[in-house]
Formats: structure tokens, C-alpha cells, sequence
């Protein structure tokens, strides 16, 4: 028998709960007991063949303890707890590609309550309007503050950590931007950007006209106009909508590598799973505390945050917006007298069994010593699953 404290890999204990299991386990009754969409019943499915014979997969090996393992492919969905790790890592090489190397703003808009339950019926038609009024304000208030043209990049975050819904848009602002006629790049003072209940007014008018605008054109079948005209009058009632500008803390680095977590990070993970018995599920929040619920309910809150296939979470606007060669992200860069070339992206202190980063690069860990596996030539053909197993 092999010591797993003398082999190479030693990785970090693995989690003693999942989600798949409890997916697997209850997914059946949620159906029957709650009327899901198809992205979602096509999520669950999703998760509970997530690297399991359904899938084929292919045979590895342990140099370290010689042992043979199979190996079983993901099912590479978005929302899935197993499969964002390496889609993480990427994004954040490629958006340190582009990146400008100046401070960055960190802004956060927050759609009210009173729009929470719309968004989750209609969420293609709340949130590229959300991510469009976004972006014409910032775009506005940079023209009108300072005559230029920011640079930003916004991800939609749809949570809390109790998987309470509450849907905001975290983005990333240039501090400091490009005149229109592009012959010079004019910085920002680091402690002020906008003034958040500037940008809340203009938020709150914004998203009521479009919503305004949306009905007319009967996006909301479900409503009719007194309904709907109640919930314009609460929405209208708030003198300023949640915009929170927090000024620029380190450097580019720190939150482009916070704001990557935020692009495939899903609602919750297997780490903060604390106990999973047949009728309870229990899992950290923050500071310490934990929340306790059914299955069932875990799972539906769960399933809130499922966006719809398709959708783009993650948006780019004004200079970041620039693709083309030659272009005003390019000219930026050039006046900032700054070489191309990747920004070096701070390696935050995060938890390993939260992200499972190593895992994402180095390949599958042995689970016998921990080692990494290396694949062989044997490959595993998909298994079909038994009547009323995992298939979705």
C-alpha cells in the first residue's frame, strides 16, 4: 500500500458532499413538484451524468502508486459545480490580453426587489436591459464629466450566499479614457468616478422607460395594465436605484482576477456543502453561519440562477467594446506608451476546494494517493443509463 503523504500530489481533501449527488437523488420529485424550464431540466440532466460512465471517459494511471483509474467525461455545462474551473482560468488570460495596464473602478448596479420576479420570468428581456442602460450611462456620464470614452467590462451576478435571487451587474471601468478624437488618453483621479445616486437616478428612469417600452409591445403577457402599473409605481417611488462605486483598490490585476471569479463561478459549490442527509441540506453562507433547508428547496434555489442557453453574462463596452485591429482600444494603449502584451494577473490567496484550479491544468488527482493521473490510450465507451437512472 502506497503512503498518500509521500506521493507527489497531496492535493486538497475532496469534498464530502456534492451537489450531483443531491441532484441525482431528488431530481426526479423537484420535477414532479415544481414547474421548471427547459434550461433547467436540461441543467439537472446535465449534472447528473457530470463525469460519470453516461458520458464514456477514458482509462488514466498513477505514476506515483501505478494504480489504473477511469476517468469520465464532464458534461461542460455552464452552471454546472464541475465544469468551470479551467473556463475560469481562460477567461482571465485572455480579458489580461486586452486589459489596460491603469487603475479600474469597481461599480455595482442592483435591480430593485420589486423587479425580481419579472426578471426571473422574463430574464433575456430584464437583463440585456439592464445591460444596456448600463452601459448608456456610463457612456453618457463620461461624455458629459469628461469628454471621453471609458473602457468597462460587466458580468451579471444573479445571487446571494444563502441563494437568495438578487440579480446585479458588477463591472470594471477604466480609470480614465480616450477623447473622441483620439489624441490622447486623459486619466481619472483614483478617489471619484461618478456619483452613485447619479447613476441610480439615471438607472431608475432608464430601465423604466424601456420596461415601459417592452410591455407596449406585450413582453409580458402575464401582466395586465394595473398590474403592471403597480409595479412601475413602486419601481418609480425609489428615489435612486443601488449603484455602488468603489474606488480603485490595488491594481488592474486584483479585479480582473476578482471579477473573473464572478464569470464562471456558479451559485455554489461542493465545498460549502457542510451536511447532506435525505431531508435536509446545510451549507455555509458567510461569516461563519450556515443555512439549513429541504432538498427540494436547495434545489430550487439553485435552479433560480440558471440563465437562459444563449445568453451572454458577460458584456464589453467602449473601448473594450474595440476589436478591430488599429482600433481605439489599441490607440489607448499606444498614447499610454505601453507595450502589448498580457497584464500579469495577481495570484489571489482563494480556497483551492472552491475553485479546484491545480486540478483544471495539471489533470485528474489519483484517489487513492492524490497524484496526478496521466491518460492512457484506452478509451471508455458511453454507457447507457438503467431505466429511471440519470438519463435526463
Amino acid at each position: 500500500m502506497v503512503d498518500p503523504a509521500g506521493c507527489p500530489g497531496n492535493g486538497p481533501p475532496r469534498p464530502a458532499y456534492r451537489i450531483a449527488d443531491i441532484v441525482r437523488r431528488h431530481r426526479k420529485a423537484l420535477m414532479v413538484t415544481h414547474a421548471l424550464t427547459l434550461d433547467q431540466r436540461r441543467l439537472l440532466g446535465a449534472i447528473a451524468v457530470c463525469r460519470t460512465p453516461a458520458l464514456g471517459g477514458q482509462l488514466h494511471h498513477c505514476p506515483a502508486c501505478m494504480e489504473v483509474h477511469p476517468v469520465y467525461h464532464s458534461c461542460r455545462k455552464r452552471g454546472c459545480p464541475n465544469c468551470q474551473a479551467f473556463s475560469q482560468e481562460k477567461w482571465i488570460a485572455m480579458r489580461a490580453e486586452r486589459i489596460l495596464p491603469i487603475k479600474h473602478f469597481h461599480v455595482t448596479f442592483t435591480l430593485p426587489s420589486e423587479l425580481r420576479r419579472l426578471a426571473k420570468g422574463h430574464p433575456k428581456d430584464v437583463y440585456n436591459a439592464f445591460f444596456r442602460m448600463v452601459g448608456e450611462i456610463l457612456e453618457e456620464l463620461a461624455l458629459s464629466h469628461y469628454g471621453v470614452q471609458l473602457g468597462w467590462t460587466a458580468v451579471l451576478h444573479t445571487w446571494r450566499r444563502d441563494l437568495g435571487f438578487h440579480p446585479h451587474i458588477h463591472v470594471l471601468v477604466t480609470a480614465g479614457g480616450l477623447l473622441l478624437n483620439g489624441s490622447v488618453f486623459a486619466p481619472i483621479r483614483d478617489t471619484y468616478l461618478f456619483p452613485g445616486e447619479v447613476m441610480g437616478r439615471l438607472l431608475r428612469g432608464k430601465m423604466l422607460e424601456v420596461l415601459w417600452r417592452l410591455y407596449v409591445e406585450a413582453a409580458f403577457p402575464e401582466l395586465d395594465e394595473a398590474a403592471f402599473g403597480a409595479m412601475m409605481a413602486k419601481l418609480a417611488a425609489h428615489k435612486s436605484w443601488v449603484v455602488n462605486v468603489q474606488p480603485p483598490f490595488r491594481d488592474a490585476s486584483h479585479l480582473l482576477g476578482y471579477l473573473g471569479r464572478y464569470v464562471h463561478r456558479i451559485a455554489i459549490s461542493d465545498s460549502r456543502l457542510k451536511e447532506v442527509t435525505p431531508d435536509r441540506v446545510t451549507f455555509s453562507t458567510r461569516d461563519g453561519k450556515t443555512a439549513s433547508m429541504p432538498p427540494l428547496t436547495f434545489l430550487h434555489r439553485f435552479l433560480q440562477h440558471v440563465l437562459p442557453q444563449g445568453f451572454h453574462k458577460v458584456r464589453h463596452g467602449g473601448l473594450y467594446a474595440s476589436t478591430r485591429k488599429g482600433g481605439r482600444l489599441e490607440q489607448a494603449r499606444a498614447l499610454l506608451e505601453q507595450p502589448f502584451g498580457p497584464v500579469e494577473v495577481e495570484k489571489e490567496k482563494t480556497k483551492t476546494s472552491e475553485t479546484l484550479q491545480g486540478q483544471a491544468f495539471q489533470g485528474p488527482l489519483c484517489p487513492t494517493c492524490d497524484g496526478i493521473l496521466v491518460p492512457m490510450s484506452v478509451r471508455l465507451p458511453r454507457l447507457r443509463a438503467p431505466p429511471g437512472g440519470t438519463n435526463a
